[in-house]
């Protein structure tokens, strides 16, 4: 289906201008008398108490590191303290204009607004609400451990000490903090609260912010996702690429059927004019005001303005009226919240970038004292009372302080070495749903659909020969079913990257699926890879389920921080409160060189928290795409480009057409032999069974060649038991020799087969350089002449004849070289 809105040179090749909006700066001006009606004298006052709870904490925090005390309570903290001192009017401003409903996406400099949005929520949460979440965490565990050592008093509430409990024991690294001590200080969340992961990764949150507002836009929530970061962030291409998918015109163009407009996530820059050491303004980037760049992302500049960050109300007025656009459907929206950070980057800055100066001016605009100021002016509160509750709040922190290293009990490893790997994975699957969802039209009007329909479902003939693509079921139509499966009977489910709708997927795995299913189950993507997984993410922790893919699995490089430090690390950091059920397709690349066609699997195995998957035959790609769609843990899943018109071979009964899924881990025998095992990871396996049959015809060896079909998890005991048999192992794979999984593979069976092998395992790879173009690939990747080469002189000497490969150097040159 082609596009539906036309490019007309007419409307384009026109003289003229471009006009952009005036984006305020400072612009509140509502007389304090004005927000004391508004609010009331309590309210007020409660604005100065979180701030001064904010305040006392970071202090606190800061002392552990500078002193290893804390009001005569000695403790060897030995985590991170990235501390948000001066910061406090910023983060309690903005979550008093937020509902408990809406989330906050924090940065490795959040403990400030996961404090004030918990705050915010205790104070709008109904009682019993409150209490059931407080009683349901964990099955009550930290409710009753605050109960037991910290009772409230008349100034404090059980309430709060379980949010400061709980999060001063999370980044302690207590297992009875929020996440059981696996997120620590710059990774703590409490999601009842509406405080999601705070996150180490400088500007990770844009991303993930982003995803969550798509979820709650699809499930027509009326509430928003707020990304913190700070100014230094916007030297980061990550968030950009977020602003811009945020505000991508599809939202308000195509979906149709979905909640108009575009995505309701608030774009919140704690700009604090320092990036660690690096000034912001005048030296490390380009704007004058950070709210500029909102006008590079749409024409509305994304509602930006420049806000006074020592000043609560003028910030909550900010954020009150971004969420009212934004629950219009009129986001995204950014605010440049202006805001000085009194202390240093982390406890080991000396502040040697910043004059006395300077610091001495902003001492004026401290939020605490100001806002004080203006109580006291106003007759809402005196100075001793101001005094009497910043005792008291230092004294609720002692208490808490004192509570979390005395009685909050450590992660304890030793007594249990593989609490944290367990941590890794859930190993759950869903059941499809078996209702079906909102369709543009039956499946049976796809032209694809039908045209599959009248496929043979085995690839070879009553004649004993393959059928072609045309005539069979072919990977590409494998992984197809499995897809259509779940995105017609799970709306939770949603599909898009680069060219996933009307050109079917770069490789026509998609093609049919724009014919039944709407712009907001399966869509085109900005050329953004790292917004593409950072958005899956989001999307994923907010209870969706997400397909996505990239292009070529060399653009994985593109989007490395979100692959390895978000879709792989939550369900572990949040010790399994999270689940990321996120599929990552990736094609592995042929015909086009060095940055197109490279095997990144190893690179993926190796982050722990991934499941990685590869199959090479239609069988495997179906039930094993459908056993990833499945999955409540995050999958990467390969695919060669050279496989997608391979027909199934292997099985006499064909590819099923009804749903099924296989077993992630479990390798697969796809010719038994006796002479050698010869283990595959994806397209290596044809090259395999090719020498196989060589092998056998012209040496009478028989080689057992096992596909591998799944590097994480993977189960060791068919190969062995085929070793065991055998004696020989050859691992081959496409990807470059040194560090591949193969070697991962090899020298485990070395370990677990030892007794049972009679020669040293063999890895064969592809050389380590740059992978060649089209016309030299069979001279890169390995080819059956090789494997035959390898079998019949490392192995079976006897049987050697003259070598046909051409890989006849020697390895240990070229290590001395760097190959």
């Amino acid at each position: 289906m082609p596009k539906s809105i036309p490019v007309d040179p007419q409307a384009f090749q026109q003289a003229g201008e471009l006009a952009f909006p005036r984006i305020p700066l400072h612009a509140y001006a509502r007389p304090f008398g004005a927000e004391l009606v508004a609010r009331g004298p309590k309210a007020m006052v409660d604005i100065l108490r979180h701030m001064m709870i904010v305040r006392e904490f970071e202090t606190m925090l800061g002392a552990f590191k500078a002193k290893g005390s804390y009001a005569d309570i000695p403790y060897v903290y030995k985590g991170p303290a990235h501390l948000s001192l001066g910061q406090e009017g910023a983060a309690v401003g903005a979550a008093l204009a937020l509902e408990p409903a809406d989330h906050i996406f924090g940065s490795h400099r959040s403990h400030g607004e996961f404090i004030a949005k918990g705050l915010s929520a205790i104070a709008k949460l109904p009682e019993a609400e409150l209490q059931r979440i407080m009683a349901s965490h964990r099955d009550g565990a930290l409710l009753r451990m605050v109960e037991q050592h910290l009772p409230p008093t008349p100034v404090t509430s059980t309430a709060e000490n379980f949010l400061l409990f709980g999060l001063l024991a999370e980044i302690f690294m207590k297992a009875d903090g929020f996440n059981g001590g696996m997120g620590g200080s710059m990774h703590a969340f409490f999601t009842p609260f509406g405080a999601y992961p705070n996150n180490a990764i400088v500007g990770a949150s844009a991303g993930t912010a982003t995803g969550a507002a798509l979820r709650k836009k699809l499930a027509g929530e009326a509430s928003i996702t707020v990304s913190m970061s700070g100014d230094g962030s916007t030297g980061c291409g990550p968030v950009f690429e977020a602003m811009n998918f945020a505000a991508m015109a599809q939202y308000r163009t195509l979906w149709t059927d979905a909640r108009p407009g575009g995505l309701p996530v608030l774009f919140f820059f704690s700009n604090n004019f320092y990036a660690m050491g690096g000034q912001t303004i005048g030296e490390t980037m380009g704007w004058d005001r950070l709210s500029r760049i909102g006008a590079a992302v749409n024409p509305q500049a994304l509602h930006a303005e420049t806000v006074d960050g020592t000043n609560p109300l003028a910030v909550a007025d900010a954020v009150a009226r971004k969420r009212a656009l934004l629950l219009e459907g009129k986001g995204p929206a950014l605010l440049d919240v202006e805001c000085y950070r009194s202390g240093g980057h982390s406890t080991t800055d000396a502040n040697a970038y910043r004059t006395k100066e300077e610091l001495a001016l902003w001492e004026a605009h401290d939020p605490i004292a100001k806002f004080a100021a203006q109580l006291i002016s106003a007759g809402v509160i005196d100075q001793a009372a101001v005094d009497a509750m910043k005792a008291e709040v230092a004294s609720a922190m002692a208490a808490v302080t004192r509570a979390a290293v005395t009685a909050a009990a450590p992660v304890d490893v030793p007594a249990d070495p593989t609490l944290i790997g367990r941590l890794m994975f859930s190993h759950e699957e869903i059941p499809v749903p078996a209702g079906e969802v909102k369709l543009l039209a039956p499946i049976e009007t796809s032209a694809r659909i039908r045209q599959d329909a009248k496929k043979a479902r085995f690839g070879i003939g009553t004649d004993g020969q393959k059928l072609s693509a045309m005539r069979a079921i072919t990977y590409r139509d494998g992984l197809f079913e499995a897809i259509l499966h779940h995105m017609i009977h799970d709306e939770r489910l949603i599909a898009y990257g680069e060219e996933c709708r009307e050109w079917g997927g770069a490789f026509g795995v998609y093609r049919g699926l724009s014919d039944i299913l709407p712009y907001e189950r399966l869509f085109n993507s900005p050329i953004s890879e790292a917004a593409i997984v950072a958005t899956a993410v989001g999307h994923a922790m907010e209870g969706g389920r997400t397909l996505i893919e990239l292009m070529y699995g060399d653009f994985i490089g593109r989007a490395g921080d979100e692959i390895f430090n978000q879709m792989a690390k939550w369900q572990a950091m949040s010790a399994g409160i999270l689940k990321v059920p996120v599929v990552l397709r990736c094609s592995v690349g042929s015909k086009y060189g060095a940055q197109h066609s490279q095997d990144w699997t190893a690179l993926v195995a190796h982050i722990p928290g991934l499941k990685v998957l590869y199959p090479a035959t239609p069988y495997d790609a179906k039930g094993l795409m459908a056993s990833a769609l499945s999955s409540e843990d995050p999958v990467v899943f390969f695919e060669s480009q050279r496989l997608y018109d391979t027909v199934e071979t292997f099985r006499p009964d064909g590819v099923p057409a009804d749903y099924y899924r296989i077993a992630m881990g479990e390798p697969d025998v796809k010719r038994d032999g006796g002479h050698a095992t010869v283990l595959t990871i994806g397209p290596s396996l044809y090259p395999a069974l090719a020498a196989a049959q060589e092998l056998e015809e012209s040496h009478g060896l028989s080689l057992e060649v096992i596909d591998a079909r799944s590097l994480v998890p993977f189960n060791y005991d068919p190969v062995i038991r085929s070793i065991e048999k055998t004696g020989h192992l050859l691992v081959v794979t496409e990807a470059s020799e040194r560090g591949s999984f193969a070697m991962t593979l090899a020298a485990n069976l070395t370990r677990f087969a030892f007794g049972s092998l009679k020669s040293a395992p063999r890895v064969l790879g592809s050389p380590n350089w740059i992978v060649p173009g089209a016309e030299m690939e069979t001279s890169y990747f390995p080819q059956a002449d090789d494997i035959i080469e390898i079998v019949t002189s490392e192995f079976h000497p006897d049987k050697h004849s003259n070598r046909r490969g051409i890989r006849n150097w020697d390895d240990r040159t070229l290590a001395r070289n760097g190959l």
